[in-house]
């Protein structure tokens, strides 16, 4: 039994050292991702740079997100769009985690403490929802409430109906859309059709060059700071930080927890999206909850809550851990020489 165990260890952390061989370590252990706020997550989808904070229910509101959903309705949320809600107004969610074909859940413990499984019992759907309601039976016995097949949580931090807390949660939570698909997700939208041409406009668009047309929107770019210089911004104009308690080598993870709560892993960005700062620097690493964030010379960049409009710097020098990252990939510890 030793040794399988051991061998078992072994393989969990070759793959993990697999993950992020691209920069050359491994990840640092952290709790599961149910608890975890994601890049760009906030307390109300579509608020500014995404600050926010999170609310604590009393004993008659844990009861409530235990209670069966009774008639299910659809709400607009802010930033998200139409998102299906119980009969009180709370906003019911479904994680990637768990399987819709068959149905199983895979919440459970203190995941579904945070996240508290919707009882199967006293449930239908009003007008608007395309989603099959059923059940699914969960590892305790209890009945679980499904649409399209996903099981149906609430969001513990969800404190008032129309609250979307849960949006997004550690990159794997999300609210329900009427269909049962994730609230939210981008839809592909086809191209426009090219009208017509008519025959006097022949010609008229001919020996136009690439220089003429109009770049993609940068992800990550040079921004020229009068007090710390050439630093690196993302697509939003949000200044990109790192955290002198992470490390590129080994690959390590300090900002978990409710640090994320403050500071956001940046989104990973395309190679075509680099603009002013060497492409070998950028690359993608993944976190312990197994979501990717950007690296900036392998180092993890993150955006702060608390910069509220392109340019500003607000999270320079905090707590004498965070800083600034330059267009060579290194922190901002000062302001360049004059």
């Amino acid at each position: 039994m030793n040794k399988l165990r051991h061998a078992s260890l072994a393989g969990a952390a070759i793959t993990v050292m697999m993950l992020t061989a691209a920069c050359g370590g491994g990840g640092s252990s952290t709790k599961d991702d149910y608890g975890k706020a994601p890049a760009g997550s906030s307390s109300k989808i579509g608020e500014g740079y995404g600050a926010g904070g999170y609310g604590s229910g009393g004993s008659s509101q844990t009861q409530a997100k235990n209670a069966p959903a009774k008639e299910m309705t659809v709400r607009e949320a802010p930033g998200i769009g139409s998102v299906v809600a119980d009969s009180a107004g709370m906003t019911l969610y479904r994680f990637d985690k768990d399987t819709a074909k068959p149905p199983a859940s895979m919440c459970d413990g203190d995941c579904a403490k945070a996240w508290p499984p919707v009882p199967a019992g006293d449930a239908t759907a009003a007008s608007g929802i395309g989603a099959t309601v059923g059940e699914v039976e969960r590892a305790d016995g209890t009945k679980q409430l499904t649409l399209a097949g996903w099981p149906v949580y609430r969001y513990a931090k969800d404190t008032a109906p129309g609250d979307t807390k849960g949006q997004g949660v550690g990159g794997t939570w999300s609210a329900f859309a009427p269909d049962g698909k994730k609230a939210g997700a981008k839809q592909e939208e086809k191209p426009a059709e090219k009208p017509e041409e008519k025959p006097e406009d022949k010609g008229k668009g001919e020996g136009k060059g690439e220089a003429d047309e109009k770049p993609a929107a940068a992800g990550v770019s040079v921004s020229d700071n009068p007090a710390l210089g050439k630093i690196l911004v993302d697509g939003q104009g949000r200044t990109l930080y790192r955290f002198a308690k992470d490390s590129a080598w080994p690959m390590k993870f300090a900002c978990t927890g409710t640090c994320l709560e403050t500071w956001k892993p940046a989104k990973p960005v395309e190679k075509s999206a680099v603009r002013g700062v060497p492409e070998k620097l950028i690359t993608t690493v993944t976190r312990p909850d197994g979501t990717q964030q950007l690296a900036v010379d392998c180092w993890p960049v993150y955006w702060f809550t608390g910069d509220k409009k392109p340019g500003d710097t607000a999270g320079q020098g905090k707590q004498g851990l965070w800083f600034a990252v330059n267009d060579q990939g290194k922190k901002v510890t000062s302001a360049p020489a004059a």
